[in-house]
């Protein structure tokens, strides 16, 4: 469904003049996938890692660009207007995909819940939903979900979700002071938060349920695998006959998803690629891949 927005800028034929400025010469071809699937970018929050996610969208092209919930933190918004030029940035950079051909397929997460009254719209060619459904190249049927929806805190205990949104606030502050000294001594982007989440207990047990439960929900409505976000934490793993994939985040990890245009999936590790710093060097770190050992996780 077309949205008033979209038949209006048919009708007066005035489209932005940013949408069709070529973008900048890179000293490096584009690097051309079938999928993209990115999510968890919090806009409108000091923690977002805009400039690195702006640098990784100008180097790719793609298909279909999947945006996995969490794209703007309507929660921090709600408390203090924080929004920089970087963050423009990333919103033109999709717009532009999506103008050039791009299918950008957009599903509200729970802290961008407010666009999830508006799915099946789509604005300025970007496609609103609550969930989407991916068919691989070799014929795979993937659930596309942001996954808020199997998250115990979140369900059933939102202020304990409220909460726990400070605490993690306040964290990454800190990890927003801590590479900041690491730029001063030329060292790359590390991340404090990730860091410490994955060696509290009660985090690694969080993340093993959660994955448990998307995976039983892709399992029972019969798809090969899933997509998700929500956790922050990038994997991909075989779980009860169905591989579980989840894309990372744009705050601590800096990760994307992506299937190649032979079919691998695999993700990106753009913060290791280019070292905190963008434009990726001439030997790409290795991505985790399907066919690959995962990530081994922290012991309780």
């Amino acid at each position: 469904m077309r949205t008033d927005i979209d038949s209006l800028i048919e009708r007066s034929g005035t489209i932005p003049a940013w949408l069709d400025l070529p973008d900048p010469k890179g000293f490096r071809p584009k690097r051309k996938f079938r999928t993209i699937w990115i999510s968890d970018i919090h806009l409108g929050t000091r923690g977002c890692n805009a400039a690195l996610l702006v640098d990784f969208l100008r180097s790719v092209e793609c298909q279909t660009l999947y945006l996995v919930g969490d794209i703007v933190d309507g929660w921090r918004l709600r408390k203090g207007w924080y929004w920089p030029d970087a963050h423009n940035e990333v919103v033109r950079r999709i717009l532009k995909m999506a103008h050039r051909g791009t299918r950008v397929v957009f599903i509200a997460g729970n802290h961008d819940e407010m666009l999830r009254d508006y799915a099946g719209l789509s604005f300025g060619g970007v496609e609103l939903a609550l969930e989407a459904v991916h068919e691989t190249l070799d014929g795979r049927r993937l659930l596309v979900t942001h996954g808020d929806a199997f998250d115990g805190v979140v369900l059933y205990h939102k202020w304990l979700a409220f909460l726990g949104d400070k605490a993690y606030a306040m964290l990454l502050r800190a990890n927003i002071v801590f590479n900041a000294a690491r730029r001063r001594l030329k060292m790359p982007y590390w991340s404090l938060s990730a860091y410490m989440k994955k060696r509290v207990k009660n985090a690694v047990q969080y993340v093993c349920s959660y994955e448990e439960a998307v995976a039983s929900e892709a399992i029972n409505r019969g798809f090969d695998g899933v997509v998700c976000g929500h956790i922050h934490c990038a994997e991909i793993r075989q779980l009860g006959g169905i591989t579980y994939y989840n894309d990372g985040d744009w705050v601590e990890s800096c990760t994307a998803l992506t299937e190649s245009l032979t079919g691998e999936i695999t993700i990106i590790d753009w913060a290791a690629e280019t070292g905190g710093h963008g434009h990726a060097s001439a030997q790409p770190a290795a991505p985790y891949a399907e066919h690959a050992v995962a990530p081994e996780k922290v012991s309780a």
